[in-house]
């Protein structure tokens, strides 16, 4: 096992979804066992791999309630060296039913813990809010991706986030790491764009990954195929991107070894 990243941002819409399909299915690619965990209720990791959501017999929601279902909620996907832990609608209930639990903030981690050796990386891709969920979720990360937009209120929520980050690394999770700030949507012929990378550069220094994701029309069409667009549009300059991204964490990886 050599790493469980999040991805996460409480502010919807800013490619969260789809950094957590392309990198993880980018890892695969480059020839690491990836298992894919979607902790969204909105299911689009899911299906964004393949899986009709409302067809699920065992879910992540099933998980957290007994965290022995692990095997048999994980699903394989077509697609190299990439596993799933699929979610659906269900999960939204999933806040009220963790509340009385004991532990409820390690559920995952528990879960997960039965598994992990089997994985050289786990991506999990959080839901856009900073509630037990995502708190499961980071309490069992070594690190966390956070995608940027690069549009006028980029920055707007990140104190917050950053502030859960820290409780949590306080809490539950001393070794949590911020392992980078993704910008995404990225056109660099648009002069907001450029001030907007340079603003998140300002704000977080060396933790910017050097690689930004493009705006393009690809990467928001591959999900209605169920495929990661690196798959879809194998050469198209998204799927570049991810790949790049990939093999950037792969060499910051080694580089902290």
């Amino acid at each position: 096992m050599k790493k469980i990243i999040s991805i996460t941002n409480q502010k919807g819409g800013v490619g969260k979804t789809t950094t957590a399909v392309n990198l993880a299915a980018s890892l695969g690619k480059l020839k690491e066992n990836v298992l894919l965990l979607d902790m969204d209720p909105q299911g689009n990791t899911t299906s964004g791999v393949g899986f009709d959501k409302r067809k699920l017999s065992c879910s992540v929601y099933e998980v957290l309630l007994d965290v022995d279902k692990i095997n048999e909620a994980i699903q394989k996907t077509k697609f190299a060296n990439l596993d799933v832990l699929p979610a659906n609608m269900k999960l939204a209930g999933a806040e009220i039913e963790l509340a009385d639990l004991e532990n409820r903030e390690s559920k995952l981690g528990q879960a997960i813990a039965i598994v992990q050796r089997q994985y050289d990386y786990i991506i999990i891709d959080c839901p856009p809010s900073l509630g037990l969920i995502t708190t499961n979720a980071l309490s069992l990360s070594d690190s966390v991706i956070v995608p940027i937009q690069c549009e006028f209120y980029a920055l707007e929520g990140l104190s917050q986030l950053m502030s859960t980050v820290r409780r949590i690394k306080r809490t539950y999770n001393p070794d949590l790491d911020v392992e980078g700030v993704l910008l995404t949507m990225f056109d660099a012929r648009l002069k907001l764009n450029q001030q907007v990378a340079q603003e998140v550069k300002n704000y977080f220094d060396q933790k910017v990954f050097k690689t930004f994701i493009p705006r393009t029309v690809k990467l928001s069409e591959a999900p209605s195929f169920g495929m990661p667009a690196i798959y879809y549009d194998r050469y198209g300059k998204g799927s570049r991107a991810y790949i790049k991204l990939a093999k950037e964490i792969l060499k910051n990886e080694k580089r902290g070894e």
